[in-house]
């Protein structure tokens, strides 16, 4: 078995982790999500689907990754060769979410800047599309190169280079030490801010109101899954990858119960921040929250700025707070996807992880410029919903149904997180992987190709979404399948 870097602690794999799953989506997608299926009363099926998806893929991917020792390719590859494949799809997944994260992180900086002087002035909107990005009215129109865009990203790419580079323990374990603190330190400021505004309760009655005629309605079920499928990281090799670093002795188990509900708690601290910042801008406009409830891109660069010019004092550093929380949260996520192809590639062809770093990472910087463009909204848009819905959820479910259905390793994988892990898994644990998470990921599969069939998303051109969304998501696994053709170098073991 080759030598393989290792974490100095779990405390730094735990937190690494839990990097990975606190990324932009915590923050500006959970909190819309909530609200609109059902407020209260979503944290039902949203705590059932932690319990019964996200928990117990967390720990699969953990035992598979610590049981294998390797990338999710090489992990796979050991447990059975045919199914290599999979493991290079979910690569190629996280290749391309890196390529567009990049730019998001990049606003996020740039905007951090932006809050003092508040240079977004009364028109946040027109300020974000027209003034930051110069968006091309036309999706599929490239355009120049966004200066005010392209510089931040080159920085966010030179950080992220400077971490990954330093390696598991000196890199990403030191980083993940010092940004994840800081988050949360810097999140909690703000939410307790937010909750001293003017308004504050009314926007936390929106959000923890409890429609409770919702939890019949099977849609909020599958948004409940949604919404914990993709915010711990799960389906796409970075679990795998991180797990393939711990020291033979390790608590597995723990580590995913810690890691699943430290995701979910930072969600619900954005749930509570964000709406009570939200009743503060309805209580000014004299509105109600359903009239300025906003998720996405939407909410951090349109509605949080209104927000921010209207604080009674400090908004310069509440604003600088908030955006570099983003910042922070996409960092720690950014470097975590970027790891997965490093690991890969690093592995694959035997060569050094400098090596490894500079080509798939460079490879990456230099596709994300596209994001930089004035079209780069677009693509990222149309990229981000496509590589997620059929390119994250779609691989989750081939690798739920492959382990448990087609190899049967479910057995030998539970006995390896027990012989090591203080709690032990059991009935409730194969029961989640063999029934429940599929049915419900098929489900949402199937009603996910069923409504992008019937409309184009976002109405955007079938032309444009052919090479942008669609092309993306099937490229994803063509580049698996012809990875997964290549012989392994002579000095890895795959068996």
């Amino acid at each position: 078995m080759e030598n393989r870097p290792q974490w100095g602690t779990r405390a730094g794999f735990i937190l690494a982790a839990i990097g990975s799953a606190v990324g932009l989506g915590n923050i500006w997608r959970f909190p819309a999500v909530a609200y609109e299926n059902g407020g209260g009363a979503f944290f039902i099926p949203y705590l059932f689907a932690l319990l019964t998806a996200g928990i117990p893929l967390l720990i699969m991917e953990f035992t598979i990754g610590h049981k294998y020792r390797g990338s999710s390719p090489l992990s796979l590859a050991r447990m059975n060769k045919k199914w290599e494949w999979l493991g290079w799809w979910q690569v190629a997944v996280s290749f391309v979410i890196s390529t567009y994260y990049a730019g998001i992180i990049a606003w996020s900086g740039s905007y951090a800047f932006f809050s003092f002087g508040e240079k977004w002035g009364k028109d946040p909107e027109g300020f974000f599309f027209g003034n930051y990005l110069k968006l091309a009215e036309t999706p599929g129109d490239i355009g120049g190169i966004v200066p005010g865009v392209f510089w931040p990203m080159v920085l966010v790419w030179g950080v992220t280079f400077f971490v990954l580079l330093k390696g598991v323990k000196k890199g990403i374990e030191v980083a993940s030490k010092i940004m994840i603190p800081t988050l949360i330190v810097l999140f909690l400021i703000i939410v307790i801010r937010a909750l001293t505004l003017d308004g504050a309760a009314q926007g936390l009655d929106a959000f923890f109101k409890p429609n409770w005629d919702t939890i019949a309605d099977p849609k909020v079920w599958v948004a409940a899954y949604g919404q914990i499928f993709f915010s711990l990281s799960i389906g796409f090799a970075i679990m795998i990858t991180y797990s393939s670093y711990l020291p033979e002795k390790t608590d597995l188990t723990n580590s995913a119960f810690i890691t699943g509900f430290a995701n979910s708690g930072f969600e619900l601290l954005a749930g509570i921040g964000v709406f009570a910042a939200l009743g503060f801008m309805a209580n000014q406009a004299n509105v109600p929250v359903s009239e300025v409830v906003a998720g996405g891109v939407g909410l951090a660069f349109v509605v949080f700025p209104r927000i921010i010019s209207e604080f009674p004092a400090f908004n310069g550093f509440f604003g600088f707070a908030f955006f570099t929380c983003l910042v922070l949260a996409g960092l720690t996520s950014l470097i975590s996807i970027v790891e997965t192809y490093v690991a890969g590639v690093q592995e694959k062809f035997n060569i050094s992880r400098t090596k490894a770093v500079l080509v798939g990472g460079g490879l990456s910087a230099l596709l994300s410029i596209l994001i930089a463009t004035r079209g780069g909204l677009y693509f990222l848009d149309a990229a981000d919903y496509f590589i997620n819905q059929f390119g994250v959820a779609l691989a989750g479910l081939v690798e739920v149904i492959a382990v448990v259905w087609v190899m049967k390793e479910l057995k030998n994988l539970q006995n390896h997180t027990n012989e090591i892990s203080d709690v032990s898994v059991g009935t409730w644990w194969r029961f989640s992987l063999g029934i429940i998470t599929p049915v419900v990921l098929g489900y949402m599969m199937v009603q996910n190709l069923v409504t992008n069939i019937k409309e184009n998303y976002e109405g955007y051109p079938t032309s444009f979404l052919l090479y942008s969304g669609w092309g993306v998501a099937v490229a994803a696994i063509i580049i698996g399948i012809v990875l997964a053709a290549i012989k392994w170098d002579k000095d890895i073991t795959i068996s």
